[in-house]
């Protein structure tokens, strides 16, 4: 997500040509300098990386937690907060609102402060607003906190990523990149087995002037993995990659010593690398037939690492720089494709999310339904079920508006009300193994329109669900397909741009995305109180949407490849 990019090749023409450095033309010497991936490969794959991959564990597991958590705690937390149907939904999209306020604060600190500094800075801050949250008394605090989660976690969520693949070599770094993949799915599977132990629980704690149920000790829980990797992350090194591109050639170099220290158990000083190459690039404006025409140099390693005024200038213009990247996504033949890709995220992230975040719910009410009903013949149709939710939840608001001691707000949960969650899941797991599977046997292209067209018709065929099994079985359809046909549409849009403007035009297309999760999770409870068809012919028509789109999306692009 936020992983630095190359400057794209150079025009023809000696004035747009980059200063390169006259060694880089000499053949290989014992102590020449090496550039980043021959460097990276140096230290080799061992004892560090396995270290890596165990402190992103619960790196995952925390970016997870911080934006499926809510959609667990709502049937819990109905009568302790007093929530409303639009509550619920508000709490389920506030998290992204926080993510999309600070997404380009964050991109710009990493690129600027270091990856490592981030991740550790996000976590801590992570820990100490889910912990605020857990001890929230009232909606407002509770909105509150996590809307500063959110704000927190949007910078780690994205840098992860990148940090975990610079500190591999080229041999490595797509599977790491699957494995990372599989362990945020892993991740989404730990949250309702949490669920399941904490809080069915009749826990009432007091400590000082606060309670605290089992629904607030679950958030508590929740804070633990955010907390590991801030401790965690401060055993390894910052990205090598990151500090040559500022000019830190010494540091990276002892970051690279220290990696192949741990994977080959040899001293630091055998690291057969002594110098490393100069890979510090800085904008240039130069003239050109009457205009001013960008460039990009390499500075001098010297300069870098002292206080020289260029360097400084550089450093100073670096945000501007940032802004000036965007322009060739307002332009042609950009402008046109890159909207187009932004609203086909928009759909699929509105239509998934919506439905992901709301099935705790919706499972939550099929459970005290079918309990209620136990021994009648009301079937557990899902406008019964929309009907039950809607009534009830009016009902114990109106009670405490006015209140009436005598109505007493109980929701039954039990351990069995989280089992439907764990099943779909494990689907979503079982999707994201197979994408990479699917996506090469069937094409991408391909996997997409149809995962898209499946999900759609899940989503209005629940009107038709007559049991809680169908309903299970048609959310577990539904998830599966929309999480190949999110990781489908990413791994589509990137081929289309150039390498230069990959990495912002994935950040941008999160970001609309987050903007559909957002106003999904907002517009789906008052939809519930017109009926059954509303909500899930919206995420229908959204999912349909992304369909279309999908079929007349392009699978190249020429000016990509120019």
């Amino acid at each position: 997500m936020g992983e630095s990019t190359q400057p794209a090749p150079a025009e023809s023409g000696d004035s747009k040509l980059p200063k390169i450095a006259e060694q880089q033309e000499d053949p290989p010497q014992k102590d020449a300098a090496a550039d980043f991936e021959t460097a990276i490969d140096a230290a080799g794959f061992g004892m560090f990386n396995i270290f890596l991959l165990v402190a992103a564990v619960p790196a995952a597991m925390g970016t997870v937690y911080e934006t499926s958590t809510m959609s667990y705690i709502l049937p819990s937390a109905e009568c302790d907060l007093k929530l409303s149907l639009l509550d619920k939904g508000i709490l389920n999209a506030i998290t992204y609102a926080g993510m999309i306020s600070s997404a380009i604060m964050w991109g710009y600190l990493a690129d600027t402060k270091g990856r490592r500094k981030l991740l550790i800075v996000g976590y801590a801050a992570d820990t100490l607003f889910v912990l605020g949250g857990a001890f929230s008394q009232s909606r407002i605090q509770l909105m509150v906190f996590k809307y500063l989660g959110g704000f927190c976690m949007s910078g780690p969520f994205a840098v992860l990523m990148t940090y975990l693949t610079e500190l591999h070599g080229r041999k490595h770094r797509q599977r790491i990149m699957m494995i990372v993949g599989i362990m945020f799915s892993i991740a989404t599977l730990t949250l309702p087995g949490l669920a399941m132990l904490i809080l069915p629980q009749t826990w009432n704690l007091r400590i000082w002037a606060l309670t605290l149920t089992s629904w607030q000790i679950f958030v508590a829980i929740t804070a633990v993995p955010s907390f590991l990797s801030f401790v965690l992350f401060f055993f390894f090194p910052e990205s090598p990659k990151f500090l040559m591109s500022k000019g830190r050639n010494r540091e990276a170099l002892a970051a690279f010593k220290f990696m192949y220290h741990l994977n080959s158990r040899k001293p630091k000083d055998s690291f057969p690398i002594k110098l490393l190459a100069n890979e510090v690039i800085v904008p240039e404006k130069r003239h050109k037939k009457g205009e001013d025409v960008s460039a990009e140099i390499k500075m001098p390693i010297e300069n870098a690492e002292t206080q020289d005024p260029e360097c400084q200038d550089a450093k100073k213009s670096s945000l501007r720089s940032g802004f000036t990247q965007l322009r060739p996504l307002f332009t042609k033949p950009y402008l046109g494709l890159s909207l187009w890709v932004y609203l086909l995220n928009f759909c699929v992230l509105l239509g998934q999310n919506t439905f992901r975040l709301w099935l705790p719910q919706l499972f939550a009410s099929i459970n005290e339904f079918e309990l209620l009903m136990e021994g009648q013949s009301e079937s557990t149709s899902i406008c019964n079920i929309l009907e039950f939710s809607v009534n009830r939840t009016e009902r114990q608001l109106e009670a405490a508006m006015r209140r009436d001691q005598d109505a007493e707000c109980v929701v039954n949960i039990t351990a069995s009300t989280y089992t439907n969650n764990l099943v779909v899941a494990a689907a979503g797991l079982v999707a994201y193994m197979l994408a990479g599977f699917l996506v090469n046997l069937v094409g991408v292209k391909r996997i997409m329109t149809l995962g898209l067209f499946a999900a759609g018709c899940c989503s209005i065929g629940m009107y038709w669900s007559s049991s809680a099994v169908s309903t299970v079985a048609i959310a577990s359809l539904f998830v599966t397909m929309g999480s190949i046909s999110a990781t489908s549409v990413i791994s589509a849009s990137v081929n289309l741009f150039p390498t230069s403007l990959r990495t912002m035009i994935v950040s941008l297309e999160m970001m609309f995305g987050r903007l559909g999760s957002l106003l999904g999770n907002i517009f789906f409870p008052a939809l519930m109180g017109l009926g059954c068809v509303p909500p899930f012919l919206m995420i229908s028509s959204f999912m349909l949407a992304g369909c279309l789109m999908a079929a007349f999306l392009p699978l190249k692009n020429k000016a990509a490849l120019k």
